[in-house]
């Protein structure tokens, strides 16, 4: 069974920015690029590393889903004592206008496992 994931109050991440991006490359079934800002913020009073990421990024015109999971962020496992940060960007490459969600997945000093939501947000292909 696995262990029980629970949000702790002061653990959060923010959607700081999200950014069309023509410069990164895509493809052509999936040819438009957006760069997003979080910050995971560690409000709490405990020490919490990251372990892990989850993104579900939906079509809106098509309704595919794509399930992304890794170990990490950007291959670092980020230690937050309680007060501390950790900014980063990254990107999403889609078909369409999309809507993305995910989560992190951190653990604790005590071995406790946590979940931190990542807010949804829109990537709205620009016009023209």
């Amino acid at each position: 069974m696995a262990a029980h994931l629970e949000e702790i109050s002061g653990l959060r991440a923010a959607v700081d920015r999200v950014d069309f991006n023509p410069n990164i490359p895509a493809t052509d079934e999936r040819p438009y690029a957006f760069e997003y800002h979080i910050t995971i913020h560690n409000d709490s009073e405990f020490a919490v590393t990251i372990k892990g990421r989850k993104w579900v990024v939906t079509s809106l015109s098509t309704g595919h889903r794509m399930v992304y999971e890794a170990e990490g962020v950007l291959s670092k496992f980020p230690h937050l004592l309680p007060g501390q940060k950790f900014p980063y960007k990254s990107y999403h490459i889609v078909d369409s206008d999309s809507l993305a969600e995910g989560s992190y997945l951190g653990l604790m000093e005590n071995g406790q496992r946590v979940l931190i939501r990542i807010p949804a947000f829109k990537m709205e292909v620009p016009a023209g």
